[in-house]
């Protein structure tokens, strides 16, 4: 699975590099780039790794790879980055991104909901996905200020290297998502034969968090870099492609048959995954930013959530003890919390508001 892993990686970063010199060649705009084929990029492990799965008759290791990379992605991406430097939060997430971003999730827990994802919930998803796509490039256009945001750091020389060493470059990177996808599905099989658990839990923990590698290396460097937009901006992007892509090409690939999902997703983790979006929303209301202290939380949170996973089988006797301490005491406390970060910032705005009238 390491080596999988390993060439997940480096396969999306050259997917990456020679398809933004192709685009480069062909006169594309850098906006238009960095808004589709680096986004793309990001979670082409996630997509080599799920279609392979599916090809496979591996169902269960799909849909928990594309459940667990989302949970990983709010939980621990967008808590680490928080860690290493409190992230600000631009006003365009609280308004559009996110609550797209919990729409989305909702709507696939309700696709979900009848045990499979149907061929046409999967045009739904990819039509959603043509829709937002183009409209991400329109308002970014309109948004003068934005754009320079919006654009890449495009390396000249990549574009200048010509067109056969782009070529090069984007089939080696699909040779390498290829193979390192199939060697990830068969470590992960093995996996769970050897240690006498689901691929459903292998797919919700070791093999959504290797795909989600890349996802956590860009926005810890960006968050390092003070690109703090950039670091949410990733989490964000990434969980609706992980949906909108990934979801819809898995579900158009099963065809009548459809997506198959287990009951276990169903009942807790989807749930989870719409749970920790929706409690981004009053997070990314506090003063506008991600605290250490959320972001620590977040991290924690994710902790919990992968003991419950494994207590079944090492400590089977304490898992029901286990969740009701998580539900009676830990979740009530984290809830608090975050409420008491958002009244207080409340109150400081109308304190602010009342002193300006003031004067």
């Amino acid at each position: 699975m390491l080596a999988g892993i390993g060439l997940l990686f480096g396969g999306g970063e050259l997917f990456v590099q020679g398809s933004v010199a192709l685009a480069l060649i062909f006169g594309i705009p850098e906006l238009v780039i960095g808004l589709t084929v680096v986004a793309l990029g990001t979670c082409a492990p996630e997509l080599f790794v799920s279609v392979s799965s599916v090809l496979k008759g591996s169902d269960a290791l799909a849909m928990s790879n594309v459940v667990g990379s989302n949970i990983f992605n709010v939980m621990v991406v967008l808590g680490s980055s928080a860690l290493v430097l409190p992230l600000r939060v631009e006003s365009r997430l609280v308004r559009r991104d996110v609550p797209l971003l919990l729409a989305v999730s909702a709507a696939v827990w309700g696709m979900a909901s009848a045990g499979r994802v149907t061929w046409q919930a999967g045009v739904a998803l990819l039509i959603a996905l043509v829709i937002n796509s183009v409209w991400e490039i329109r308002t970014a256009r309109e948004e003068p200020d934005g754009m320079v945001e919006a654009e890449p750091q495009i390396n000249s020389e990549t574009a200048n290297g010509g067109w056969i060493k782009a070529c090069i470059r984007l089939l080696l990177g699909i040779l390498l998502l290829t193979v390192g996808s199939s060697q990830l599905v068969k470590g992960a099989s093995d996996a769970a034969s050897l240690l006498g658990v689901s691929e459903t839990v292998i797919g919700l923990t070791i093999v959504s968090a290797g795909t989600s590698m890349p996802e956590l290396f860009t926005s810890l460097v960006a968050a390092l870099r003070g690109r703090t937009d950039l670091a949410i901006g990733n989490v964000v992007g990434s969980s609706l492609l992980n949906q909108l892509l990934v979801l819809s090409s898995c579900a158009l690939i099963s065809g009548g048959a459809g997506l198959q999902v287990d009951r276990l997703i169903i009942e807790r983790d989807l749930p989870v995954m719409v749970l920790t979006t929706l409690a981004c929303m009053p997070i990314f209301w506090t003063k506008g930013r991600i605290s250490r202290l959320e972001g620590g939380i977040l991290v924690g949170l994710y902790v919990f959530y992968v003991i419950d996973q494994v207590l079944p089988r090492t400590l089977p006797t304490w898992q029901d003890g286990f969740r009701l301490t998580m539900l009676c005491i830990v979740l009530p406390i984290v809830l608090v919390m975050i409420v008491l970060q958002a009244l207080l910032y409340w109150r400081q705005l109308r304190r602010e508001r009342i002193t300006h009238r003031v004067d």
